[in-house]
């Protein structure tokens, strides 16, 4: 029976981690071909303007307003994940992402339709945001609430893990479009494609997550009639301070603001002057990707070894610091230095944060409120530094001195206070489930901690053999 039960578990462990890793996959494809497109094709079809700087910052802004609709989606989705269960709303928010960006693939542009196109396209902007509000707070939760004692970084990092694979696959489906077909038929037709097979990942997403229980934590508070009416009135109510602290350190979505979306522009834009193929481009974020596929893993299960506050804080400075190497590799037009320090900042360093996010921030919430709670404080985050692309574009324009230092100081700075709220946050990793969120709750004796992470994973050995 004990050996039945131990099975059971290990592989709704596993299914709950493939469930995160592909709808995050989805959601980030659908919510980084958009940002790609943003960058490098939107401001000719959906904004032209005899100004060109008007016309990126109108594009960039575009990308900001998914973020605006997030802390609403926050709210909506983040209740229905404490309330009625996490499962059902990784469906909700998977489907909603997915029909939104198979929209944007039949969108009419600028030319044909005048000003109702860029109405049309800021629309299906908002529904992605909304979308994605709820997804990588639904899916930590759920693999952090089936995963085994002791390994709760390593599970939960899948999540982010999928978050990587879909922004690898974003960028890997324009990357033959835009080597391989002519400017003229790719700016009318062909961008449209990575949208549509939006698709195809929507019916692999359904079918496995379908497969997944709901988790025990959730079932146990619903059986006890825990779960609570207003989960947002209490997480405000008992967890502000650490809410607060879970925006500032959301606040490290900078990184990937400069990394992919201001970058993008100010290498490839003609106003700048730089002068980066597309194509060449694009292969910056897909090998920092690549990378950081390879490395989430390993720092989630370091993680579960020396806690999640090192690694968070080593992570935000640094790639703080390598923010200011990158933008100036990219200003002397050196592509083989602007890819290797984007292996760095973007596909090392940057996931000592990314890789570690999963399970923090869920763990220093309680689990009648844990979706709320993050959702909220981690999007009103991540909404202040969408505005960052627009605001960068507006005080380094093109034709202004210093770029990279001036945009470098900007993300540095956010990335100290990111550091900050990590630093006055409590360590959560040898803390038992039922007693997280709770700030008086005692952690396990690291002795008595790592015999019982020792004894889970022989156990899942002993289910895999």
């Amino acid at each position: 029976m004990a050996t039945t039960r131990a099975i059971h578990d290990m592989s709704q462990s596993r299914k709950a981690a493939a469930s995160g890793w592909i709808g995050s996959a989805l959601e980030y494809y659908d919510f980084f071909i958009y940002a790609t497109a943003a960058s490098l094709i939107f401001p000719q079809i959906f904004f032209p303007s005899d100004n060109p700087t008007v016309a990126i910052v109108a594009s960039l802004a575009t990308y900001g307003v998914g973020y605006v609709a997030r802390p609403i989606g926050a709210f909506v989705l983040g209740h229905w994940g404490d309330t009625h269960g996490r499962k059902t709303i990784l469906l909700v928010c998977m489907f909603l992402m997915g029909l939104s960006t198979m929209a944007v693939g039949i969108l009419p542009t600028y030319q044909q339709v005048g000003i109702l196109a860029p109405i049309l396209l800021v629309v299906l902007r908002l529904v992605q945001g909304f979308a994605v509000a709820g997804e990588i707070s639904g899916a930590s939760s759920m693999i952090l609430e089936h995963a085994p004692f002791g390994r709760r970084g390593f599970f939960a990092s899948f999540a982010l893990q999928g978050v990587q694979a879909g922004q690898i696959l974003a960028a890997a489906v324009f990357l033959p479009l835009a080597a391989y077909m002519p400017a003229d038929a790719f700016n009318s037709w062909g961008w449209r494609i990575p949208f549509l097979l939006s698709f195809f990942v929507i019916v692999a997403g359904y079918i496995i997550r379908r497969e997944v229980d709901e988790t025990p934590a959730f079932a146990r508070e619903e059986s006890r009639g825990e779960t609570p009416r207003a989960p947002i009135v209490q997480a405000i109510r008992l967890s502000w301070p650490d809410m607060l602290r879970v925006i500032c350190m959301a606040l490290m979505n900078v990184i990937p603001v400069v990394a992919t979306i201001f970058g993008a522009a100010y290498a490839v834009q003609p106003a700048y002057g730089i002068g980066f193929a597309k194509d060449v481009y694009l292969w910056i974020p897909v090998l920092g990707n690549m990378v950081a596929v390879f490395v989430i893993p390993f720092v989630g299960n370091l993680s579960d070894r020396i806690g999640r506050k090192p690694p968070i804080i080593v992570g935000a400075l640094l790639s703080g610091l390598l923010a200011f190497v990158y933008l100036y590799a990219i200003s002397i037009k050196n592509v083989p230095l602007a890819i290797l320090v984007s292996l760095l900042m973007w596909g090392v360093v940057y996931q000592g944060y990314n890789a570690i996010f999963p399970s923090f921030y869920p763990e220093l919430f309680p689990t009648r409120t844990r979706v709320s709670a993050m959702a909220i404080s981690q999007n009103i985050g991540t909404t202040i530094t969408a505005l960052l692309p627009a605001l960068f574009a507006t005080v380094a324009p093109p034709g202004s001195a210093n770029i990279p230092m001036t945009v470098g100081a900007i993300a540095f700075g956010i990335t100290v206070i990111a550091a900050l709220a990590a630093v006055t946050a409590r360590e959560t990793y040898r803390i038992h489930i039922d007693d997280l969120g709770n700030p008086a709750a005692v952690p396990m004796a690291q002795a008595d901690y790592e015999r019982r992470r020792a004894g889970k994973a022989n156990s899942a050995a002993a289910v895999q053999t």
